[in-house]
């Protein structure tokens, strides 16, 4: 697995990193060499943030956590990626390695059951006319709503769709075809 770390706000020892990466290789039994790891660290509000993304298997994994400790932070993090992938184990197997989920001896027995996998069944349609709009004023439409994301036709794209979104530091993000 390869790793990449990125300090917002804060220095950290290196015992800190090399504790990640003993953390977050216990993630690598379910990839083949080929995953990646970057953990961003960070400090806000009094509070240790650590964001840890991990890609591989041509899937992305993302979690974010925030504790008084940044140790406690990292085992978090990774622990909420750990259960994304158990929980969507059966979604994910053709992807992963195919022994991932095999116990071994040595490994840590966890005492949390597993929970049983999500319902991914459509349970309502909506259908709109998606009108050509300025980014402003989709992030405008959106904060009107009251919504968390808003999807539009944008001018300053050729009219291609896009997501406007907002983001938990306060800003706002967009998704936006790559034509």
């Amino acid at each position: 697995m390869k790793f990449q770390y990125s300090e917002k706000k804060v220095k950290l020892p290196e015992n800190v990193h090399a504790y990640a990466e003993k953390k977050v290789m216990k993630l690598g039994r379910y990839f083949e060499g080929d995953a990646e790891a970057l953990v961003v660290f960070s400090v806000e509000k009094n509070r240790n943030v650590v964001e840890l993304t991990v890609r591989g298997a041509g899937t992305w994994f993302r979690a974010c956590e925030a504790t008084s400790d940044m140790f406690a932070s990292i085992d978090a993090a990774v622990g909420t990626i750990e259960g994304q992938i158990r929980k969507n184990k059966t979604r994910l197997a053709k992807r992963l390695r195919k022994d991932a989920f095999v116990r071994s001896v040595q490994e840590e027995t966890s005492f949390t059951p597993e929970q049983d996998e999500d319902d991914l069944s459509i349970v309502r349609v909506k259908q709109f006319y998606f009108r050509p709009m300025t980014r402003e004023e989709a992030v405008l439409q959106m904060n009107l709503l009251g919504h968390n994301f808003f999807a539009f036709r944008d001018e300053d794209n050729g009219g291609c769709f896009a997501v406007v979104y907002r983001r938990e530091n306060g800003g706002y993000g967009l998704l936006d075809d790559m034509e």
